[in-house]
């Protein structure tokens, strides 16, 4: 009896009945893996920020609430035009917009700065979405779209995930090298779905 009910479940195996038992998470290590490949031949970056990003930054690519919130937006499909729309408006706004509280204050924005206070070498961090749209910030961005921009176009990546390494730049109000380093949100089933930004303290590791 023993033996039959072996060779059903044996059966049922190869005929594929029982899913692959942790392909998701080899996805998704196999993704990680090549972001860090990505940071370890950026030509811009020291080592010091290399070892950071890939030993800090790189396991936040799978935050469940950049997950969570950034999955949430997506599925509101917002028209690119619309966005574009928003995006206008926040540029040239010379007063404090609704939306500036909502991106400020929402889930997304106080996971942001719950990591900022963990690791007090990020500066300006900000989540985007499937379409480069923000999502959440822990500092006002000087726009809301960043679809256009390499920091987005590399990260998302056309869904693919890769890295954005900027060149360094003083910030006066940091009194500090800024360097951004951008990388994919990357969900349970191992898919990139947004992406985000992370300022950082270079010449503070």
């Amino acid at each position: 009896m023993r033996n039959w009910i072996a060779m059903l479940c044996l059966g049922a195996f190869c005929a594929g009945a029982f899913p692959a038992i942790g392909a998701d998470d080899a996805k998704i290590a196999a993704l990680k893996e090549r972001l860090a490949k990505e940071i370890d031949t950026a030509p811009n970056a020291t080592d010091k920020v290399k070892a950071f990003a890939k030993e800090k930054l790189i396991p936040l690519c799978t935050n469940r609430v950049f997950v969570e919130e950034v999955k949430r937006q997506n599925d509101a499909k917002t028209p690119l035009a619309q966005i574009q729309a928003i995006d206008a408006e926040w540029i040239k706004a010379e007063d404090e917009l609704p939306i500036h509280q909502q991106k400020l204050n929402n889930a997304c924005a106080k996971e942001i700065k719950r990591l900022a206070g963990e690791l007090r070498v990020l500066t300006e961090v900000f989540v985007m979405d499937n379409q480069g749209a923000n999502v959440g910030q822990n500092e006002l961005t000087s726009d809301y779209w960043q679809g256009d921009e390499p920091k987005w176009q590399k990260s998302f990546n056309g869904g693919k995930g890769g890295v954005d390494i900027s060149d360094r730049k003083f910030d006066k109000s940091a009194n500090a090298e800024d360097q951004k380093i951008s990388l994919p949100i990357i969900d349970e089933q191992g898919e990139v779905v947004g992406a985000v930004c992370f300022g950082l303290k270079a010449d503070q590791l």
